[in-house]
């Protein structure tokens, strides 16, 4: 039985109950629709703000009286205004006394204005209308107060862990902000973050952000960024920090060469030491006791006026700060003469010299080369493009044999001149550098410097200077490829040949 009430269909009766309440529902919609409102508005703390209520399509509806109602948490509800037509304006008393009032005073649009606004007037605020004969109408309208978090970031003094655990090393925070803030950080020290937050009882949110990591002294200076964002900022604030590491003083001695011989002048130490805070404190003493007489101590430098057996010692440099003290020594070994240094070679200097007289010729060249073909093809210069055909014989065999020659004179003449014969060159050969002194100088004075130690070998020059121009320009180019501390009979040859195809004149 109970199986089949389950599954029986409802009864007319029921059906037309649900019916016209959801036609009921859907009026009383239609009805509450007149009530027009923004439904959010967004302000600040000591700002205005108005909230706007207009009663549309009235048609037979009488409006006896209009009221906001200010509702800050669920089931709170004050009075804050009231409109009569008869009695006019009212404001009860609330906390929002002397600082709401009408904008027009009017039952078809009662919209208020609220002036010196706080962060505790958020809420929900009912715009309603007490009617006949349909009874009360409103519309409801959702005050947001916004609030700009107040932004900080700072670093944290730390010390160079010895423990390996991570500390925090900066923090950042965005305090009474509504809505909460979010916080991001970036580093290149690989460090982890950490972020909290906390309510405060006019309903703003403070964030605060921490960056941990296990401090090293090559962490100190290093760069984090906290970045903070919020809902009334245009743009994410951005705060870049350097971290502070603190540790004990790190110390060298540098200026000593291995070449302290008798005599010496103004030989330096210098005690390098770094560490967080600074080193304020440098001490040098002797390991043989009393500072010798030729020294002076100026800082953290140690100079010897001039060096004896005296300094043949060990010379020990201390530092300090408020974390810690750090030493380092140098033994100084005094000898008899001055030791030589390898210097630069003088071969080696020459073929420089060489070298770099050779670039600029070939760089000269080339552009003396382009400049002489671009004014030959603007003057129309140069060899035919093609050959002519060869002479053509002004008779054939044929004729000549035909031919009746009386005169002995004539056939004398026909019989033994010769064809005539027109030759055309398709270039020139340069042969010389007459006529370019600068260049020619130049050559003589790099041919002059080298017969000191090589014979320029004629035969395989002259053989360059005869071969196609293309091959000689190649030539000229292999000049480069010469690594040679002195000019070789081929870079000789191969600049000469060079020159000549530049300046054939």
């Amino acid at each position: 039985m109970a199986r089949d009430a389950k599954h029986c269909p409802l009864s007319p009766m029921k059906n037309s109950l649900l019916v016209t309440a959801g036609i009921l529902l859907i009026i009383q919609a239609a009805s509450c629709q007149r009530v027009k409102v923004v439904p959010e508005v967004e302000a600040y703390p000591t700002e205005s703000v108005d909230l706007r209520c207009q009663f549309v399509d009235g048609g037979n509806t009488k409006l006896t009286q209009v009221s906001w109602i200010w509702e800050p948490t669920e089931g709170q509800r004050d009075n804050i205004a009231v409109f009569h037509p008869t009695y006019g304006e009212s404001f009860p008393e609330s906390p929002f006394n002397g600082r709401v009032r009408f904008i027009q005073g009017t039952l078809t649009n009662p919209s208020i204005t609220i002036t010196s606004l706080k962060m505790a007037d958020a809420g929900r605020y009912t715009c309603e209308y007490a009617t006949y004969p349909s009874g009360n109408e409103q519309g409801t309208t959702n005050l947001v107060i916004l609030a700009k978090p107040k932004n900080s970031a700072f670093p944290v003094i730390v010390q160079a862990s010895t423990s390996g655990k991570p500390v925090v090393v900066a923090k950042c925070e965005a305090a009474d902000g509504k809505p909460a803030a979010t916080i991001k950080w970036m580093g290149e020290v690989g460090g982890t973050e950490n972020t909290t937050s906390k309510k405060g009882l006019d309903g703003t949110v403070t964030v605060m952000g921490e960056y941990l990591l296990v401090p090293t002294p090559e962490d100190n200076g290093k760069e984090v960024t906290c970045m903070i964002s919020q809902r009334t900022q245009d743009k994410p604030q951005i705060f870049p920090m350097k971290l502070s590491v603190e540790y004990p003083p790190t110390v060298s001695i540098v200026g000593y060469d291995n070449n302290w011989y008798i005599g010496r002048t103004d030989a330096v130490l210098t005690c390098q030491a770094t560490g967080n805070p600074a080193p304020t404190n440098v001490t040098w003493t002797a390991m043989s006791g009393r500072m010798p007489d030729t020294v002076q101590i100026s800082a953290n430098k140690l100079i010897v006026r001039k060096v004896d057996e005296a300094v043949n010692t060990t010379f020990v440099c201390e530092v300090k700060n408020r974390l810690g003290v750090s030493k380092y020594q140098v033994t100084t070994a005094v000898i008899e003469q001055r030791k030589k240094t390898a210097g630069p070679s003088t071969a080696g200097i020459i073929g420089g010299i060489i070298g770099v007289v050779l670039l600029l010729v070939i760089v000269g060249a080339v552009v003396m080369l382009v400049r002489k073909r671009k004014q030959n093809a603007e003057n129309g210069d140069g060899p035919p493009k093609h050959k002519p055909p060869p002479p053509v014989k002004t008779g054939s065999s044929t004729e000549m044999l035909n031919k009746h020659v009386t005169d002995p004179v004539t056939k004398e003449l026909t019989e033994t001149q010769p064809l005539s014969k027109v030759y055309y060159e398709t270039s020139g050969e340069p042969v010389t550098v007459r006529g370019h002194p600068p260049i020619a100088i130049l050559w003589v004075v790099i041919i002059r410097s080298h017969q000191k130690t090589k014979k320029m070998n004629v035969s395989y020059c002259t053989l360059v200077q005869v071969v196609t121009p293309r091959f000689r320009l190649l030539s000229a180019f292999g000049c480069l490829m010469n690594t040679t501390r002195t000019v070789s009979i081929f870079t000789q040859c191969c600049l000469q040949s060079l020159i000549y195809h530049v300046y054939p004149s």
